[in-house]
């Protein structure tokens, strides 16, 4: 079982996002050393607690203080860009570090109306034409697809590299067309578990073999916060928590310090809510990891695990991606 890490690069109460970069290299040169395969960062704007935003040049910072491990995006919200900048950006980062870079797309925002309005996204914009802005991207990437871009137009560089593009997503719109262009696939069930059965089974129905892959190749999200007891870990957790309550809440903001208990902060509605976002996760010691494990990937026969740990303290997320490392292996 190959497992990777998703990092939202958090920017803690107190914290400032330089520290956040600092944390994230450091874990990223942490993974490398500990087996991991890759390290995606997200694209997500107007969030104090998440400093990704300028997500490509987040990827270049780990890139360039590591060695093997493979970095990409995790992903980049393709609607928010022009496909020919994306091209170039993605191109730069395979030619300053060759056969480590993927290309993870997704066809959200990233953000709330107001900000998709500032980052001159149509508002109302649906993804809609995402298949098409794909189709456009993969022609700079693509020497022989000119016919699928502007009359003229060159990626330089990007065209004719060999950038890994995976199809990001937590419905069956981007499963299905990962599947019809022989795409790998990643599922957002990290966050967004409930539709996760349907859109593997789409994915997998509707794949054609392509130049890319002869197989489906899925890989899934899932919280993991793992400590040297059940006890710390939960208490650990209860930082993701609080985040996510804030979401559902309509707000948002840098990431809070761990609580005892949950209980005074949400209503028995509120928590329900977080519970099922939140129904992929793992809180607990070694043996809990290693018990609880395996009946998500029987659930969904996954290829791959990608794994986030919205952890306060960055000492005890390096330990808990080291727990992990520890039970897989």
């Amino acid at each position: 079982m190959l497992i990777s890490i998703l990092d939202l690069a958090p920017i803690v109460v107190n914290g400032t996002a330089a520290d956040s970069f600092r944390n994230t290299l450091d874990l990223a040169q942490h993974a490398e050393k500990w087996g991991y395969n890759r390290y995606w960062l997200a694209e997500h704007h107007n969030m104090p607690g998440i400093a990704s935003s300028a997500t490509s040049l987040v990827i270049g910072h780990v890139a360039a203080g590591t060695k093997k491990i493979r970095v990409g995006s995790g992903g980049i919200m393709l609607p928010n860009h022009a496909p020919l900048v994306i091209a170039e950006q993605f191109g730069t980062l395979e030619s300053l570090y060759p056969g480590r870079i993927d290309l993870g797309l997704g066809r959200a925002p990233g953000s709330d109306q107001l900000t998709a309005r500032a980052l001159r996204r149509g508002l109302g914009s649906d993804g809609h034409d995402f298949p098409e802005l794909l189709s456009e991207l993969r022609a700079y990437l693509n020497p022989a697809a000119a016919d699928a871009r502007p009359m003229g137009v060159r990626a330089i560089p990007g065209e004719g590299l060999n950038i890994p593009i995976w199809l990001l997503g937590s419905s069956g719109f981007s499963a299905q067309l990962a599947g019809q262009l022989g795409l790998p696939f990643a599922f957002a069930s990290h966050f967004a578990p409930d539709y996760i059965k349907q859109a593997l089974e789409l994915y997998r129905s509707n794949f054609r073999p392509s130049e890319a892959l002869d197989k489906p190749y899925v890989m899934i999200g899932i919280n993991i916060i793992a400590a040297d007891t059940d006890e710390e870990a939960r208490k650990l957790a209860t930082s993701q928590e609080q985040q996510f309550l804030n979401l559902i809440r309509g707000g948002t903001g840098p990431l809070k310090p761990p609580v005892e208990s949950m209980d005074a902060l949400w209503s028995v509605h509120e928590e329900a809510m977080v519970r099922r976002q939140l129904s992929y996760t793992i809180a607990g010691n070694k043996e809990t990891i290693r018990k609880e494990l395996p009946a998500y990937l029987q659930a969904t026969q996954a290829d791959e695990l990608i794994v986030a740990g919205q952890i306060y303290d960055h000492q005890a997320r390096l330990r808990s991606y080291e727990i992990l490392a520890e039970v897989v292996q």
